[in-house]
């Protein structure tokens, strides 16, 4: 039966990180683009990032108190059985008082309870898998799913083939079309034209490893007259603040990431799928040091996708402190090698992630355009 209304009513889960808060949002403004008159209620976990981000952007925002297993320190654990009957709990009266139509999940602790709620009562769910190697929730939770909206190949070793989309993860719209002057950029951030440009984003909680190394060769930076744009996250910053100089560039988080996107001649970041997405469409050379620290490891595994595609540089963190300094000469010395990396890394890019994923919903919702 078709729903001839345009009044949406659509539940979004995904935070913890922005590589799970960005592709939520995108799609809900992508909604709300379409459907003015949408109700769109976000879901998160209670002290994580997407309480902050999510009312700054414009939409409501309920906390579940749940947080992940903690593989190293398993007595960590104890109260992870109280928390998820918790957030089960909440997660069904949000749902009772709020009827979505659909509920959408992009990642995160909260997305777990919410979706799993949903699919009991036979509310269409529809799940937004972003890495290479998707983690045991999402494993569980695409058995009654609609549909899985993925970035990667060879996912059907995971999910049923038929539910598969495979779209590409949804970035932030300020960088579907980057058209800002590279001197201009680089003006914004107080950096001269003319030099080789660092830009080294260690994802939106900074990554301690790579400030050492970052650290470890500010000298060098400046004797070989690179300058580098350097986001160390706001719990290391007050510890390398005072390296801030007309060349190298302190700061504890970026804003304004197309203009730091179009001031690099070279990128060095984490290998989290959101990130990933944001650099394909951007096109520069990047180094990618996976964190060993995340859930199945799946930035190794993302990493290494691009890697065997020479479309990025793998770099491990056991090697950051003794091949960084190699790495980026070895891009910075040789166009031909910088273009290679910057060619193929375009190729993976799929810059209408959100509008096939929205699209779908809709069909699948028999919502009338």
């Amino acid at each position: 039966m078709t729903n001839k209304t345009k009044h949406i009513k659509a539940i979004i889960s995904g935070g913890g990180t922005g590589g799970h808060i960005f592709p939520a949002l995108s799609i809900a403004n992508e909604i709300k683009r379409r459907y003015p008159d949408a109700d769109i209620l976000f879901v998160g976990a209670k002290g994580r990032m997407e309480m902050e981000k999510i009312p700054a952007n414009g939409y409501p925002i309920e906390p579940l108190w749940i947080s992940g297993i903690n593989r190293k320190k398993m007595w960590k654990n104890i109260a992870f059985p109280f928390k998820l009957i918790s957030s089960i709990w909440k997660a069904r009266k949000i749902i009772k008082r709020f009827k979505p139509d659909v509920v959408i999940g992009t990642g995160g602790f909260a997305s777990g309870p919410v979706l799993y709620v949903a699919q009991q009562k036979g509310i269409p769910t529809f799940i937004q898998e972003q890495n290479s190697y998707p983690g045991i929730t999402n494993k569980l939770l695409a058995k009654k799913a609609r549909k899985i909206y993925t970035a990667y190949d060879r996912l059907d070793r995971f999910f049923d083939a038929k539910k598969i989309l495979k779209t590409g993860n949804p970035i932030r719209q300020d960088l579907q079309q980057l058209k800002i002057d590279k001197n201009a950029a680089l003006k914004h951030f107080g950096l001269s034209a003319g030099k080789k440009t660092i830009l080294s984003i260690g994802g939106s909680l900074g990554a301690h490893p790579v400030n050492e190394a970052i650290a470890n060769i500010v000298g060098k930076i400046k004797e070989k007259d690179y300058q580098i744009i350097w986001q160390t996250g706001k719990n290391d910053y007050e510890q390398y603040k005072h390296l801030n100089d007309n060349q190298i560039k302190v700061v504890p988080f970026i804003n304004n990431m197309p203009e730091a996107y179009a001031a690099a001649d070279l990128i060095i970041s984490r290998a989290g799928a959101g990130t990933i997405s944001e650099l394909s469409i951007i096109g520069k050379p990047v180094i990618l040091v996976p964190s060993p620290y995340v859930a199945e490891d799946h930035q190794t595994k993302n990493a290494q996708a691009l890697s065997e595609n020479i479309a990025a540089i793998l770099l491990p963190e056991k090697n950051l402190k003794d091949q960084l300094w190699q790495m980026i000469n070895a891009v910075f010395g040789n166009k031909e090698n910088a273009a290679i990396l910057s060619k193929n890394i375009k190729k993976i890019a799929m810059p209408d992630a959100t509008k096939l994923i929205v699209d779908d919903v809709i069909r699948e919702l028999h919502i009338e355009s």
